[in-house]
């Protein structure tokens, strides 16, 4: 008896991870993994595979969870019976790795434990009411919440508290509650949308690419800058406490932020262009540190990569990196070649043209202050990356002396010898020595460095200092140095009135010149315009400033 028991509930885990679903769907040229509810919704799901292949994959889900439940039955044993529902619905949820490869479905196997629930009433020896009341939970919940997740698990929960006052065995109570705890766990990301506001409702229109032809959808990896950012997510905001009084310490936090999956967080609202197009942004995190992107490089790109899978089974179409994700993976090309389903950009080329745009007026500016250019000296800070170094060839030829600094001074040397060509009348220095700029009138800052690089000692009074670095270069007790300004770079304000249930740290309203790049692409469909390693083309830097300007994007100066 016991042997055949451990064999049913083996054959029950087996029937249960069958893929059933997954080959009618791959075997008809659709993607189950990205063509799923979990991700699109419902009707977008019907929309893209059609009521007869959706209403097909559903019912061999249900019958699995019946079928597992139906062999058990064959012993007369309810509590095994409620364990072989166990073992169906583990196995859908954790397939062996061989059936799906590196990738398996993400999805909630609803349909599977309705199936379990079935099969115990009709042939599980249940009551029917013990399973059946647990399904009129669900489906009430879900008519007042309207969240498919918090109604499985109010179900489950009830069909649990049932079993437990019934006079069924201990193994039925335990599987029971099994039950409950592995729903809950597969919820936990739909659990955490829901504290952070961005799980849609049941039945609520959910954007995706090509459904409208008045609205794009993207995607936007961001991650915190500081601990003090982490806690901006109302997922993780409960552990401020506890950090706080020291019963969760700072080293812990950081190392589950590494160990997390990229996830939903945000989306940004209200965007429509001059032409009346609405664009959709998801906002997409992994919550890496700055540090981490510097010592775990391979770890920042495995996230980058996992999060463009995530835009893409999201149903955008252009998928942006963010501050320090915009270095990863060679600037973005590897996570598009790892996925070229969807577009990705590190958005380069508009950063670049927010500066183009902004330099003119800022110098223009400078000289109604009364200061003569020809005769003022300009720091470069982080010359020797592409967006430093466009400024300095914009700045070479308006100023008496340029000081270019950076980390590799053979490098800088090289580029110095470029400038010397275009501006020959402009002394050209080059150093790794931050205190040089202590002469420099006006000092232009764009580093990918995690922390602050310019400090009091390294500004004169009066001295300008345009920072594009994010997070900034520029440390705020700089601020307090008499006559020093301080202008943040690569600021943008997208058309229509933007609203985020994320602070983006830009101001209200206001993105990085990196998101707007993005968004840009998606509204233009120029998806070969997209920004990927190390070199920006000018004509795309002309592009996106003139694209810019046509769909309503300001810079914020």
């Amino acid at each position: 008896m016991a042997f055949l028991s451990v064999l049913l509930l083996g054959v029950a885990f087996l029937v249960g991870s069958l893929p059933l679903g997954h080959w009618l769907l791959s075997r008809m040229g659709v993607n189950p993994r990205v063509n799923s509810a979990y991700n699109l919704g419902i009707e977008n799901v019907l929309r893209r595979v059609g009521p007869g292949l959706a209403a097909a994959s559903a019912g061999l889900d249900f019958a699995k969870g019946f079928l597992a439940v139906l062999m058990a039955s064959s012993l007369h044993s309810p509590e095994l019976c409620v364990l072989a529902a166990l073992a169906a619905y583990l196995g859908h949820l954790n397939p062996p790795r061989f059936l799906y490869g590196d990738m398996p479905p993400r999805g909630r196997g609803n349909l599977v434990l309705l199936g379990v629930m079935a099969g115990l009433s009709v042939a599980g020896g249940l009551s029917f009411w013990l399973t059946v009341l647990p399904v009129v939970v669900y489906a009430a919940a879900v008519g007042f919440w309207g969240y498919v997740s918090t109604a499985t698990l109010a179900g489950l929960l009830v069909f649990a508290a049932l079993v437990a006052l019934s006079p069924l065995g201990i193994p039925a109570k335990l599987g029971a509650l099994a039950l409950l705890v592995a729903a809950t766990w597969r919820f936990k990301e739909n659990l955490g949308r829901i504290l952070d506001r961005t799980e849609p409702r049941f039945g609520e229109d959910v954007p995706m690419a090509g459904k409208r032809a008045d609205q794009v959808v993207t995607a936007f990896m961001i991650h915190p800058m500081t601990l003090e950012n982490f806690w901006q997510s109302p997922r993780f905001a409960w552990m401020k406490p506890l950090v706080e009084r020291g019963v969760i310490s700072e080293a812990s936090v950081r190392q589950m932020a590494q160990n997390l999956r990229p996830m939903k967080v945000g989306e940004l609202h209200g965007i429509k262009t001059a032409g009346g197009q609405e664009i959709r942004c998801y906002l997409l995190s992994s919550p890496l540190l700055p540090d981490v992107f510097r010592d775990q490089p391979d770890l920042a790109t495995r996230r980058a990569i996992e999060g463009a899978r995530l835009a893409h089974e999201l149903g955008a179409e252009v998928f942006g990196l963010g501050a320090f994700w915009s270095v990863v993976g060679n600037k973005g090309v590897d996570v598009q070649a790892a996925v070229p389903e969807i577009t990705v950009t590190n958005g380069g080329a508009y950063t670049s043209g927010t500066i183009k745009a902004a330099i003119p007026g800022i110098l223009d500016h400078f000289q109604q202050t009364g200061r003569d250019l020809k005769e003022a000296t300009a720091g470069i800070v982080g010359a020797n990356g592409v967006v430093a170094f466009g400024i300095a060839r914009t700045i070479a030829p308006q100023v008496g002396k340029v000081i270019m600094v950076g980390r590799d001074l053979e490098r800088l040397s090289r580029s110095a010898n470029t400038l010397r060509r275009a501006a020959k009348e402009t002394e050209i220095v080059t150093t790794t020595d931050y205190d040089t700029l202590k002469d420099a009138d006006l000092i232009f800052s764009a580093t990918s460095d995690p922390n602050p690089v310019i400090f009091p000692q390294h500004v004169k009074p009066g001295a300008w200092i345009f920072d594009e670095g994010r997070p900034a270069d520029v440390d705020e007790s700089v601020r307090e140095v008499p006559g020093v300004r301080v202008i943040p770079g690569g600021v943008v304000r997208p058309p229509g009135g933007m609203t985020s249930n994320i602070d983006l740290q830009f101001g209200e309203g206001a993105v990085p010149a990196c998101l707007a790049e993005t968004l840009i692409i998606a509204a233009t469909g120029e998806h070969e315009r997209k920004s990927l390693g190390p070199q920006t083309l000018t004509e795309n830097i002309n592009f996106f400033v003139e694209q810019a300007d046509r769909l309503g994007f300001t810079v914020v100066d």
